[in-house]
């Protein structure tokens, strides 16, 4: 198995630079949208799938803790499934063609696939750095005395 490259940013990830096509692609969508919707569905579906970039962005400043590193890519993936609703959305209200909302949730569908697999290997994004410098934790309980 090859040796995965490091990222130094959330800017390496694949996921992420996914996540910011998926959302550029809607807001060029979206700008065809009637003015009706411009506080509504085109607000949502804005709103939803910039959010996946960055809540994955927030996750990786969490590596320091995997559980909140996880929690953020979970939010992230609810994001994604969100932008999924809107687009089935978008397409049940004839904004959009069924070409365009099978592309579009064909990149949602891989976006969730790889932050499955960021959230199953949750471990490898979040082990600490063998250059950072850590303490010995510290020993925070005392052995309790027998009594005789």
């Amino acid at each position: 198995m090859a040796k995965l490259e490091y990222a130094s940013s959330f800017r390496d990830l694949i996921v992420y630079r996914k996540a910011r096509e998926l959302s550029l692609a809607i807001f060029r969508l979206t700008k065809r949208f009637p003015t009706e919707e411009n506080y509504s569905l085109t607000d949502q579906i804005r709103r939803s799938s910039r959010s996946i970039g960055a809540q994955i962005a927030e996750s990786w400043a969490k590596r320091r803790y995997e559980k909140h590193f996880v929690s953020k890519l979970t939010d992230s993936d609810g994001e994604q499934q969100e932008t999924q609703h809107w687009i089935e959305t978008a397409f049940d209200c004839e904004y959009i063609s069924q070409e365009e909302a099978n592309a579009l949730l064909e990149k949602c569908v891989e976006i969730g696939r790889l932050l499955g697999g960021m959230i199953a290997k949750a471990e490898q994004f979040c082990n600490p750095s063998p250059y950072q410098i850590r303490e010995e934790p510290a020993n925070y309980f005392v052995k309790a005395r027998r009594k005789n």
